[in-house]
């Protein structure tokens, strides 16, 4: 069915003017498994032994309660602990949600108004636009500049300072451009638009060490938010468990519009494992790190047209059609993500990356297909 096309006519009750125009981020649910997913950034190999061990060895009878988060905050906060600011991190500066997809709605929840404006960049992650138009908001989407995808600055300083917009969303490292931003530049803008709520995306800070955290005290910057989750590196993304770390006021508002019990018991108990095993997170961090040099170096010496910057992603253009190329890499048992519909970056997968191992695998299939394809 295509977009705005309703299979039947609407009666009562009919959702929200913003709902029924909106167009839904969407993401493959089924056929994944077993297969090599190199297509969502995902940790490649899985969590850490003492999450497995932590899962098993679950009561019976803690299933059958409502989940309790008693020192999850105080993990999180031991984890984040590095600052370079003076501040330490307090416990109610921390916001647990069922992944950062929930912390993201719940911040557009919270703080977008119909008619306001979301400043973001393009191309970058795409769940952002379909939250701000639940709200009604209107979006003001920056381009990257040029081949290297160069961080719009000016351009986003200008817009604060012009449209004043409610929330600018930076994703730093950027999905899928990999495009860094400096903690200092970020920590400028914000203060630059001290009524627009700032919210920096890390995801992917592991694999490129660009934390604004180090550098804030979120007592003095009220309208900073920064986004972290257990899902690229600690291999909890089934599990759905994310963070918003922000001043306590910020972090008091967004919970206001979620569920008391919105994170499962077994999301609790997997993330307070995995928080104390950070040994588990850092050496999987420097597998990836070796293996995208690996990749780098495959894709240089055969004139691959390729970017490859911040993150555990790079975009790839094939000499083919990149859809068939996706296509056949799937026959192959190996999943990536087509780009086609994203600007300025046409023609072009998205292929994460895993250990040197599995990325030998791509490399070998990939360069197989790109040359054979018709």
């Amino acid at each position: 069915m295509e977009f705005g096309q309703k299979s039947m006519p609407l009666q009562w009750p009919v959702p929200r003017n913003a709902v029924e125009n909106m167009h839904p981020y969407t993401a493959p649910l089924e056929g994944r498994r077993n297969l090599l997913r190199l297509d969502f950034n995902e940790n490649t190999i899985g969590p850490s032994p003492m999450v497995i061990k932590a899962l098993r060895n679950i009561p019976a009878r803690q299933i059958s309660i409502y989940p309790e988060y008693n020192g999850l905050q105080e993990a999180v906060v031991s984890n984040l602990s590095i600052s370079k600011s003076g501040a330490a991190l307090q416990s109610e500066q921390i916001g647990l949600f069922n992944g950062v997809d929930a912390a993201i709605h719940a911040i557009f929840h919270a703080y977008g108004n119909p008619n306001e404006h979301l400043l973001t960049t393009n191309p970058t992650f795409g769940y952002y636009t379909p939250c701000a138009h639940m709200q009604g908001m209107s979006i003001i989407s920056i381009p990257y500049a040029g081949k290297k995808f160069i961080f719009p600055l000016e351009e986003i300083r200008e817009a604060l300072l012009n449209k004043k917009p409610k929330i600018l969303l930076i994703c730093n490292p950027n999905n899928p451009t990999g495009t860094r931003l400096a903690a200092t530049t970020i920590l400028e803008l914000a203060k630059l638009a001290p009524k627009t709520l700032v919210v920096v995306d890390e995801l992917y800070e592991a694999f490129s060490g660009d934390s604004v955290l180090p550098f804030v005290d979120f007592n003095t910057t009220q309208n900073l938010v920064v986004l972290r989750s257990l899902s690229k590196t600690a291999g909890l993304a089934g599990l759905r468990i994310g963070f918003a770390i922000a001043n306590s006021y910020v972090i008091e508002r967004t919970k206001r519009v979620t569920g008391p019990y919105d994170i499962n018991s077994f999301a609790v108990i997997a993330a307070l494992a995995a928080l104390k095993d950070q040994d588990y997170v850092d050496n999987y961090v420097e597998e990836v790190l070796r293996a995208k040099a690996w990749l780098k170096k495959q894709l240089e010496a055969s004139g691959t047209r390729h970017h490859m910057d911040g993150g555990n992603y790079c975009l790839i253009w094939p000499k083919h059609n990149s859809l068939k190329i996706e296509t056949h890499l799937k026959d192959e048992g190996i999943l990536v993500r087509n780009m086609n519909n994203k600007l300025s970056i046409e023609n072009s997968l998205r292929v994460s990356i895993g250990t040197t191992k599995q990325m030998q695998i791509f490399w070998e299939v990939f360069m197989r297909l790109d040359h054979t394809s018709s």
